[in-house]
């Protein structure tokens, strides 16, 4: 669709990102005289000391370099662990019986991969990326870093959860030496509704998502539970 709701020509590239954020105020600390010298240009001019934006040029250009290294055919350049990349195959590729998982849904879970795994290795190129996100973070609340993934309603966020989820727990009990992956994780809702929708990320419940989306190998169950 255009701008003005139009049916138009469909092509087979990713919309880009086009929306500007303001960027939260940070909480009055001790330090904040020295957290104000922190400036975010945004390259529009937008930006001021009061009030300061963040526009879409990350978000597009860490999607750019998600699609490159996505469209890499041989595993061993992809820069993860094995059972990373075992994962990323079966959400790929897998004949799925039930719920084959929706683009939008692997793209986000791939971005955090990139980010956690990926981006570390590439140099002065990854750097950028995780030098902005550890400068918007330490802007705000410097105790709490955090990455959010946007996906539309109706796009399917709990399945997302459950790949995270599963890709993180497999990691952590296979590589129980390494720091980018945990087998806790905190699951916070805005209501006792949406926790008991959520139980279905618990690989113990009757409806699992374990089973009935198949975000794992069969022989990589085991390290779910």
């Amino acid at each position: 669709m255009s701008r003005g709701n139009q049916p138009q020509q469909i092509t087979e590239s990713r919309r880009g990102a086009e929306f500007i954020t303001p960027i939260p105020k940070p909480q009055r600390r001790r330090d904040a005289a020295e957290q104000e010298k922190m400036a975010f240009d945004e390259g529009l001019g937008l930006s001021t000391k009061d009030q300061q934006y963040d526009i879409t040029g990350n978000i597009n250009e860490i999607r750019r370099h998600v699609n490159q290294w996505r469209n890499l055919p041989s595993p061993s350049d992809w820069h993860v662990t094995p059972e990373t990349a075992r994962l990323l195959q079966h959400w790929r590729h897998n004949e799925f019986s039930n719920f084959r998982p929706f683009f939008c849904q692997i793209e986000a879970v791939e971005t955090l991969i990139w980010l956690t795994e990926v981006a570390p290795m590439l140099g002065p190129n990854g750097k950028s990326f995780l030098d902005h996100l550890a400068n918007a973070n330490g802007a705000v609340n410097p105790d709490l870093v955090r990455i959010a993934l946007k996906l539309a309603t109706g796009a399917g966020k709990t399945t997302v959860m459950a790949i995270i989820i599963a890709w993180q727990t497999i990691n952590a009990v296979r590589r129980p030496n390494s720091t980018r992956f945990a087998r806790g994780l905190l699951i916070v809702t805005p209501g006792i509704s949406i926790r008991d929708r959520l139980r279905v990320l618990h690989p113990n419940d009757p409806d699992s998502y374990c089973a009935s989306r198949e975000p794992v190998p069969t022989d990589m169950l085991g390290d779910l539970y």
